[in-house]
């Protein structure tokens, strides 16, 4: 399938090129602001499917907001026409249009304008037309400091600037740009369309929330460095915001320090807390070394040995019965403790012995639930 792209270079477009490079069934032909309209013929020949995603928002000249919207997407009409006139091919068109093309000024008007060309070449020659009235896309390589208050907060946060916040009640509704080129790439392979109540294609999901609580969220992500705290960033809007937050990282804030505590026995860090699902560290041991000793009353924890030979050693708090095992860096054996068991780990080889930690709950310093009882 051969595909072009209008504003190919601007956000979504360089998001939808980067999916469609991972697909060897498709080429891509981009329109960029390096072309010129009297161009599109050409570009168009032999292409099966537009993702027509061209467009002016802050122009110096408001007269932009017609040559940029309306008239371009007018000539991209008569382009596809032609084409439908001379070889009978109707070649769909994917439009990414604004939820300002419902309001009444320049910008609305000119968006407004483009649909109406597309709906009319829909309607005298039956080219499959595909209109998104998208709300606030956000996402990897994101303006920022332009129209998206995401991508702003996002690369101010992550470089220590300050963000402006008028109003934190204000409502936002926010689309990830990943859910937005899955579906727009759905629609390329023939999926059926899916309109809402005014004939608009839709994306799902849409997130609603505030411009305070987007504020906060993302300092959030910034101050989990810090806290070693983080948020359940795997599924929904805090896990495309925090995906975003990420993209904004300078490269020399790829990587950061964790306390590192170090004593006789080896270090020990912790490297990651959740608020419902326990903590992540790792410690060390020097031959001959033996840590622990100690039971929980409900605290569980799973040990993973990822260098050096254990000997992991238990017993019950009130029968007394005894358990030992030993485990190495090369068995990926996960041991597990038992509220009511005391137990210890002994490094039984010659070299360090380093071991990944994993703890139900996030150690509470007044409530530790930790208590010493040597084996």
């Amino acid at each position: 399938m051969k595909v072009l792209i209008t504003g190919a270079g601007g956000f979504v477009g360089k998001n939808l090129q980067l999916h469609l490079a991972e697909r060897k069934d498709v080429q891509v032909v981009c329109f960029t602001r390096d072309h010129s309209v009297e161009q599109l013929p050409t570009l168009l020949e032999g292409v099966d499917f537009v993702f027509h995603l061209a467009g002016v928002n802050r122009p110096q000249d408001p007269q932009e907001f017609a040559t940029g919207n309306a008239e371009l997407t007018q000539s991209l009409c008569r382009a596809v026409g032609d084409i439908a006139k001379a070889t009978g091919k109707k070649v769909p068109i994917v439009y990414t249009s604004s939820t300002q093309a419902g309001r009444d000024n320049p910008y609305g008007n000119s968006k407004r304008g483009a649909e109406e060309a597309l709906q009319a070449s829909a309607a005298s020659l039956g080219i499959p037309v595909h209109v998104f009235r998208l709300p606030n896309v956000f996402g990897k390589w994101c303006r920022p400091n332009y129209n998206s208050a995401v991508a702003t907060f996002c690369h101010n946060i992550a470089r220590d600037l300050p963000i402006q916040v008028n109003d934190p009640a204000a409502p936002v509704t926010l689309v990830y740009v990943d859910d937005v080129i899955e579906r727009f790439v759905q629609l390329m392979d023939g999926a059926d369309a899916t309109v809402d109540a005014d004939g608009f294609a839709t994306v799902t999901p849409q997130y609603t929330t505030t411009v305070g609580e987007l504020a906060r969220q993302i300092q959030s992500f910034k101050d989990s460095r810090n806290t070693l705290m983080t948020d359940r960033v795997g599924t929904g809007l805090v896990r495309a915001l925090y995906s975003t937050y990420v993209s904004y990282l300078p490269p020399e804030s790829f990587a950061y320090t964790v306390p590192q505590h170090g004593d006789a026995r080896g270090v020990f860090v912790e490297m990651l807390k959740t608020p419902d699902a326990g903590q992540f560290s790792f410690f060390t041991a020097h031959a001959g070394i033996t840590r622990g000793g100690h039971y929980h009353h409900s605290k569980t924890e799973k040990f993973l040995v990822i260098k050096g030979q254990a000997r992991f050693k238990f017993r019950h708090m009130h029968t007394g019965e005894t358990h030992e095992l030993v485990t190495a860096g090369d068995k990926s054996e996960i041991v597990e403790t038992v509220p009511g068991w005391t137990h210890d780990i002994t490094n039984i080889g010659t070299e360090e012995m380093v071991v990944m930690l994993w703890a139900n709950e996030v150690f509470d310093r007044a409530r530790p639930d930790t208590f010493a009882c040597p084996l």
